[in-house]
């Protein structure tokens, strides 16, 4: 299925119901009076945040959404019946944005929160309302409020507390589907990645992450090169990025120009993700001779004037992954729960 993380809808709240202009006419009253009954209200439109989805692929087709009208008042002082709420399932990570104004109108990061999108019109008023000593008789009424129509963008940005990046073929798929249950396509030729794939990693039976694989980088990704530069944004909410990289690459490229050209397009597309920190990982160990992979990593890491932790691993085999992940855990454990970038549970105020 093809992966879908951006999606333009219209959703329409509903009209409130008029209000009712009635008299009544009974037998043995002579002097009835008014008896025209209120409107009931719109509906409103409710994006709602569910963990069974993990793309917004339900809205390539269906992109307008509509509220119920409320029903308008009647004689007898019936008032209409509100329209129902529209409630619209989005995947987790779901960042919304109003075309019209640019604004921000919220981002649902945990699982059934609620965000109102458009406001239900407000229901009208009959003629009941308006009697009084001096205007026994009143035929004014007031008709029901639109219910508001906007134009939304969503934006689908993947809740991971690690990120793989690195150039096409360096490994990443193969390390998410050595150390997850996730079974992302995994060949010996660049962009075998399409789409971002989620795993999630298990430590103990109450220790887990969960690890995020996007398409891999090249040069001028930033400036809209290959395919990575879409998919750079689901490596913002991550805590801990790993960088892979191929120890010794068949084409005879230098790892450390590969290091340094990732670094660069992270800068370029955002300052705060070149800052996230970031673990060095030589992938593909086991293409080197046993006794040549130490000096090799060593070389890389002193040419590159590395700070920060550095693994050397062979994804493929599965040798040294189960340390790397136990390394990654025990740090995303000191760096304790990942801070949320939404306000509250449920809002109502980009539409109240």
């Amino acid at each position: 299925m093809k992966f879908f993380d951006e999606a333009t809808i219209t959703v329409e709240a509903g009209n409130g119901g008029n209000g009712c202009v009635s008299f009544r006419r009974e037998k043995y009253i002579p002097k009835g009076g008014p008896d025209g009954g209120d409107g009931g209200d719109g509906g409103s439109v409710w994006l709602v945040a569910d963990p069974g989805l993990n793309t917004l692929v339900d809205f390539r087709y269906t992109r307008r959404f509509k509220a119920e009208r409320g029903t308008d008042g009647m004689g007898r002082n019936r008032t209409g019946k509100s329209g129902d709420d529209l409630e619209i399932p989005v995947p987790v990570g779901t960042v919304v944005q109003d075309v019209d104004t640019g604004e921000q109108l919220g981002d649902l990061v945990a699982a059934g929160q609620r965000l109102k999108v458009a406001q239900g019109g407000f229901h009208g008023i009959g003629n009941t309302r308006y009697k009084s000593s001096t205007n026994q008789a009143p035929r004014q009424f007031k008709p029901g409020t639109p219910g508001e129509t906007r134009q939304l963008q969503l934006e689908l940005k993947l809740l991971a507390d690690v990120g793989l990046l690195g150039l096409p073929n360096a490994g990443k798929s193969t390390l998410i589907h050595a150390v997850s249950a996730a079974r992302p396509k995994v060949a010996d030729y660049p962009f075998t990645t399409l789409y971002p794939n989620l795993g999630v990693v298990r430590i103990e039976a109450h220790q887990s992450f969960v690890i995020a694989d996007i398409p891999g980088l090249i040069e001028g990704a930033a400036e809209g090169a290959g395919l990575g530069v879409r998919f750079l944004k689901h490596l913002s909410r991550t805590r801990l990025l790993l960088h892979l990289v191929d120890l010794s690459p068949p084409d005879g490229s230098d790892p450390v120009t590969a290091v340094e050209s990732i670094a660069a397009e992270l800068a370029r597309f955002s300052s705060d993700l070149a800052a996230r920190e970031r673990w060095l990982v030589l992938n593909k160990a086991d293409l080197l001779a046993v006794e040549d992979r130490e000096a090799h990593a060593a070389d890389i890491v002193a040419r590159l004037g590395w700070q920060g932790p550095v693994f050397t691993i062979s994804a493929a085999q599965r040798d040294g992954t189960d340390g790397l992940v136990k390394q990654v855990m025990a740090r995303l454990d000191a760096l304790g729960p990942a801070e949320s970038t939404d306000t509250a549970a449920e809002s109502n105020n980009p539409a109240s």
